[in-house]
């Protein structure tokens, strides 16, 4: 009796298949096409997993910027103004206060302007 992998191989298009569901003509249902447009999502998956990162990173700094020069002070002179005074916050949080609670962002750079101020008198 012949076996053949006919099952395994069956089981393995539908797979490549459901991941084409969306694609566009013969990308959805021609199985070199659509082979190649699934490894091709999946670099570019894997490569934006990493770019969501720097472009959330761009997004909270120009934020933080925007709301810093709304009370008269750089963006760099704020992140070193923190550091000098020991706060320890990261970009993300300092996006978030900057945007829903403006008195605790007022505070913060109020800290971050007296500690620049410190080393100067010093």
């Amino acid at each position: 009796m012949r076996i053949t992998s006919s099952p395994a191989s069956k089981r393995s298009k539908n797979r490549l298949f459901k991941r084409t569901k969306g694609f566009r003509g013969g990308r959805r249902n021609l199985l070199r096409t659509a082979k190649e447009t699934v490894m091709r999502a999946d670099a570019y998956a894997y490569r934006d997993r990493r770019v969501r990162k720097r472009e959330f990173r761009k997004l909270w700094i120009i934020r933080i910027n925007a709301a810093c020069r709304q009370r008269g002070i750089s963006y760099s002179r704020f992140v070193a103004g923190l550091n000098a005074a020991g706060i320890e916050a990261d970009r993300k949080m300092l996006a978030e206060v900057a945007l829903t609670d403006a008195a605790a962002f007022d505070q913060l750079v109020q800290s971050a302007t007296e500690a620049l101020a410190q080393p100067a008198t010093a």
